[in-house]
């Protein structure tokens, strides 16, 4: 699915060579094959406004959606593991689940980045990347409506993503259920962080920040095979989509 790498590229931080893009960007979606009617829609308001604006206004909105507080996070893992223990014997599994399939990322890349992520399941085949897809859904529509409640147009990148995956997910109950979230991005919610975190030695491989640098597998590593990360069992989806909580 060539939309997973455009999403992946508008859902990562904003650069100039993106920037400079955006006509192309604009026509892979409108001519997608994949996208309903109201996604393209959704997308194409997104491009317009974003690449209307200067790249500096672009990145410090990124900055101040997706780097403070971990509401918004886009670590798959901070959503279902937090800093529980669980979360670096995850890491080490879809280190694995990616290796089987023929990617080799870089040593400081964290593998539940969702730009990466998406990345990936963009060169496994359509088949292969909707079950992906499925795997983090829930996830994703999380953040879709976290962002809607916030008024954020980012917010049609995930919905797009959910509507890909064919997931059959209660939209409303997350809404319903975000609604009454305070804000984790405020100076009194990071003080409180702070206060709280307890003081680690050495480098932290595991809750590093985001990266930025995508290494895309060549179509040579592709490998259209069922190889399912399964994080989610998506027969219980729509009860873990109402649990999700940062």
């Amino acid at each position: 699915m060539k939309i997973l790498t455009v999403l992946s590229r508008l859902i990562d931080y904003p650069t100039d060579m993106l920037y400079q893009h955006g006509d192309e960007i604009t026509e892979i979606i409108a001519n997608d094959q994949h996208l309903s009617q109201e996604d393209k829609l959704g997308l194409l308001l997104f491009v317009d406004q974003r690449f209307s604006d200067s790249l500096l206004d672009w990145q410090a909105d990124y900055d101040g959606l997706f780097e403070r507080g971990r509401s918004l996070s886009l670590l798959i893992y901070e959503h279902l593991h937090g800093e529980s223990r669980d979360r670096g014997q995850a890491m080490v599994n879809l280190l694995e689940q990616y290796k089987a399939a023929g990617l080799d990322i870089g040593v400081r890349e964290l593998p539940d980045y969702i730009p990466l992520f998406l990345e990936f399941a963009s060169t496994q085949g359509d088949k292969n990347a909707k079950t992906w897809l499925q795997d983090i859904a829930p996830i994703l529509a999380l953040l879709s409506v976290r962002l809607e409640k916030r008024q954020c147009n980012y917010s049609a990148l995930f919905s797009a993503l959910v509507s890909l995956s064919e997931m059959s997910i209660d939209m409303d109950a997350l809404r319903e259920q975000v609604s009454d979230e305070k804000r984790d991005d405020t100076k009194k919610a990071l003080d409180k962080v702070w206060e709280e975190e307890a003081v680690t030695f050495g480098g932290d491989a595991i809750n590093g920040g985001c990266p930025s640098n995508v290494s895309k597998p060549s179509e040579s590593q592709r490998r259209d095979q069922d190889i399912p990360i399964q994080f989610i069992d998506a027969a219980q989806s729509k009860e873990l989509g109402g649990e999700l909580r940062s």
